[in-house]
């Protein structure tokens, strides 16, 4: 459910207006067995080798056993993965420190959306969403604190419920306007060096930042062809509501340095203003920013 959709259940007498749209494994063996000891003193990046400690993948994989969902492009499920990477998880390890390591493209998968329309998702495999949920674990603890307040999607102790009761509190101070983005295409279309630059400002560290590029590369398979990757950052993968949040926060930014008041959850962000004139310039900037 949308901020707006959240919205439209509070009373009549609360008056807000809407002005347009803007653009824009089962067991803990098998646990266990999914990521095998290794030797310490690996040469490799700091960060990268926490994201590699054994305590974080079993936990990345359990994750990832909860979680369930499909299989990749690899059609290996849970427990395949499980004894595959028992095999094969110490050369995987060598290739990610080394730099070397390439993700597997992710299976494109369309969902229908509440309000009509489909949602395109890209599935990694197992053994992708493994990795990416060990970056996860490592890199929100770094990232989540310099995102924006106004931001509640996807981030520890935020719900929308929180959305929707700033929303609230928005409109019921006169702020009866509201300029509705729908930033779902937008990824689409983002440039994979401008999310690269803006993830280098916050994480010092070249191991992590390649392997997240080679994320970025990793093409997509649709009916059996692979298609090469350029831009774009399909959603589907543990790391992506992070890297969405990367993405926008530097307009959040802007939009707190303006003195805006706004709520946005993932890609459904909506600003609060006092008149239709007001509206229509956060318009003209959201267009801008996000063009």
């Amino acid at each position: 459910m949308s901020i707006q959709q959240a919205m439209r259940q509070m009373p009549a007498s609360a008056g807000r207006e809407a002005i347009g749209q803007g653009v824009a494994l089962a067991t803990t063996s098998s646990d266990e067995a999914c990521c095998p000891r290794h030797a310490s003193g690996d040469a490799g990046s700091m960060l990268l080798r926490a994201v590699l400690r054994r305590e974080n993948l079993l936990q990345a994989f359990k994750r990832v056993r909860r979680n369930k969902g499909a299989a990749g492009v690899d059609d290996r499920d849970i427990d395949e993965t499980s004894r595959y990477l028992a095999v094969a998880w110490p050369e995987i390890r060598e290739q990610l420190l080394a730099g070397t390591y390439r993700p597997s493209p992710v299976r494109r998968v369309t969902i229908p959306k509440p309000d009509g329309g489909e949602r395109e998702l890209g599935i990694p495999t197992v053994t992708d969403r493994v990795i990416q949920q060990a970056l996860l674990q490592v890199l929100q603890p770094i990232l989540d604190p310099t995102f924006s307040e106004h931001s509640y999607g996807f981030r520890p102790g935020r719900r929308a419920q929180d959305a929707v009761l700033a929303a609230r509190a928005y409109v019921q101070s006169g702020r009866r306007i509201v300029v509705d983005v729908d930033l779902s295409k937008f990824f689409d279309r983002v440039n994979h060096d401008i999310l690269i630059d803006r993830l280098r400002k916050r994480i010092d560290d070249a191991g992590v930042i390649r392997l997240i590029r080679a994320y970025l590369n990793s093409g997509i398979m649709d009916h059996g062809v692979v298609q090469s990757r350029h831009e774009g950052t399909p959603q589907g993968g543990p790391l992506s509501p992070l890297l969405a949040n990367v993405l926008l926060d530097d307009v959040d930014k802007e939009l707190e340095r303006r003195g805006h008041c706004f709520a946005r959850y993932a890609d459904d962000a909506n600003v609060y203003v006092r008149s239709k004139r007001a509206g229509e310039r956060v318009m003209v900037l959201l267009r801008r920013c996000y063009a």
